[in-house]
């Protein structure tokens, strides 16, 4: 049975500051960090002298243009050498304590302003990270999207939450698509941003990989096998153009973006990054009792199209919708899922009858559970 309580207002915390600081703030609270059981990390994190904190730019001008800002996170060096992420900002138009914080997929990054602009009219400030090595984050050196573990984008995260209780924020909503949607429950089950973190909504998350039983049984645990020892091994396949042509204007689509930062054929990942989701996928199918509320949406539909159909334009083209309506329910005892009519896989890229459902959906939903906080007992 799902028990609810409102906890009543947050730290009221300066604007100005290190994430890092921030969080830690809050969470050394005793009415929010200790009650979630959070405070010894929190110290952890904030002990003097530790050069591991992610560090933040003044805001600029984003190349989306008005309203729009960007600020860089510096994080640590990883194994490649400098690292950063970037968070996108587009505030309401009244000054608000709800925020929104978005999470990109796979070959992916920030592009999708409808989205933002939904989220202000609802009275929340919006957010969106481009994770490191993806979109406004990529450095020269970097090897494009690739991760060894989804925990590797746990400190920009944190970072991310930081920057936006400093801003003075009451009430968060993660929302997350793809690969950010496997990323988002594993974070959330392990990161110490459980307790500032109010509802979670996944569009089309990654649970598990789009082949069938022998392909995930036999042949997934060999490549796996091959990653552990060769984790920079490229997985050759050919990826096809035809969901990429179903969105970008210069297609079939209707949407402009990056084709740099997100080519029409996505990207032949690394064995490294394969056995990272496996291993991220395996655990969040074995149960992760996440207790806050959480909206799962995907379409009705799924196709493997190797060429172009006009089915591309009303099913998900690049994992199986059925899955996720599956695996959903692992995801703790108090999750939402919603199958969208001629849902695309990015559901928010939808054709607009389906976009329409889309935002009625998280209308009703977040109208529910995003002012209050939840919990399941």
């Amino acid at each position: 049975m799902a028990a609810h309580w409102n906890t009543g207002p947050r730290a009221s915390l300066p604007l100005a500051g290190n994430g890092a600081e921030i969080l830690c703030a809050w969470l050394l609270r005793p009415d929010q960090g200790a009650r979630y059981g959070h405070a010894s990390y929190a110290q952890n994190m904030n002990q003097p002298g530790n050069v591991d904190q992610p560090s933040f730019a003044e805001p600029v001008p984003d190349i989306l243009g008005a309203g729009y800002e960007s600020i860089t996170i510096g994080l640590p060096d990883d194994a490649e050498g400098p690292s950063r992420a970037t968070l996108v900002r587009r505030r309401a138009d009244s000054r608000t304590r709800r925020a929104v914080l978005y999470i990109h997929g796979f070959v992916d990054y920030f592009f999708q302003t409808e989205l933002a602009e939904f989220h202000n009219s609802r009275g929340a400030d919006f957010y969106a990270i481009d994770l490191h090595k993806y979109g406004r984050s990529i450095l020269p050196h970097q090897t494009r999207f690739d991760m060894a573990d989804v925990s590797d984008y746990y400190a920009e995260l944190d970072a991310a939450v930081g920057y936006i209780l400093g801003d003075s924020h009451d009430v968060i909503t993660v929302v997350a698509h793809s690969t950010g949607g496997l990323i988002v429950p594993l974070w959330i089950s392990d990161s110490a941003v459980t307790g500032a973190v109010d509802t979670v909504v996944l569009n089309s998350p990654f649970l598990q990989i789009n082949a069938n039983w022998p392909t995930r049984q036999i042949a997934g645990p060999v490549l796996a096998a091959v990653g552990r020892r060769r984790p920079e091994t490229v997985l050759a396949v050919k990826v096809p153009e035809a969901y990429g042509q179903s969105i970008h204007s210069s297609g079939r689509g209707e949407w402009d973006f990056d084709l740099d930062w997100k080519p029409l054929a996505g990207a032949q990942p690394r064995l490294g990054w394969l056995g990272a989701i496996r291993r991220a996928q395996r655990r969040l199918q074995d149960g992760l009792r996440i207790k806050i509320p959480i909206l799962v949406m995907c379409s009705t539909a799924s196709v493997i199209a190797t060429s172009w159909t006009d089915r591309l334009f009303v099913a998900d083209g690049v994992l199986n919708a059925d899955s996720i309506a599956r695996w959903s329910t692992a995801l703790g005892r108090h999750v939402t899922c919603v199958r969208i009519t001629d849902g695309m896989h990015d559901l928010v890229l939808s054709r607009p009858h389906a976009r329409r459902e889309v935002y009625a959906e998280m209308t009703r939903w977040l109208d529910c559970y995003e002012s209050s906080r939840s919990a399941v007992t």
